[in-house]
């Protein structure tokens, strides 16, 4: 598995850090050996947050607070790709279609399967900004309840992060 990776969920809010771990460990094991699952975002900060709002091309639609990973409760992904097999992992992937482990499946859907089928909410289903990286879960709480319950201090503190109580 990918440390980086391992590190970023210890960053996940704590009630899905667990889960987050375990299928993350799944999705890694449906795909082949040269094809990796790499989370590129868990928790954001708000800094990093605007930050990633202000870039051009657009690749977020959220500000500050606006965005699930501000939360805990957010993921993006890309996939590490070994094209030589000499396990570097030397190739970033964000092509939902490639089948890079040659069982006639696409890698991203693949992942996407996992998650979904454990109620991961997907970026690539949504009927605006598409995003194909982000999963989400909520636990049927928006930003904005979301951002209320930390301002009412209605939260829980780990690795240095505040949280949202859920």
């Amino acid at each position: 598995m990918d440390q980086i990776s391992l590190d970023r969920i210890k960053t996940a809010h704590p009630k899905v850090r667990a889960e987050l771990l375990s299928l993350y460990q799944k999705a890694n094991n449906n795909l082949g050996k040269n094809v990796r699952l790499r989370l590129a975002y868990v928790y954001r900060s708000a800094a990093e947050q605007d930050a990633l709002f202000k870039l051009r091309p657009k690749v977020t639609n959220a500000k500050a607070w606006q965005s699930i990973h501000n939360y805990g409760l957010a993921f993006d992904i890309v996939l590490l790709i070994d094209k030589d097999n000499n396990g570097t992992f030397e190739t970033a992937s964000w092509d939902i279609m490639q089948d890079f482990d040659g069982d006639k499946i696409a890698d991203w859907l693949e992942v996407v399967d996992v998650f979904k089928n454990a109620g991961w909410e997907w970026g690539g289903d949504w009927k605006t900004f598409k995003d194909a990286p982000h999963f989400q879960k909520t636990f049927g709480f928006n930003w904005q309840v979301l951002k209320q319950r930390i301002d009412k201090g209605l939260t829980i503190q780990d690795n240095g992060i505040t949280y949202p109580r859920i």
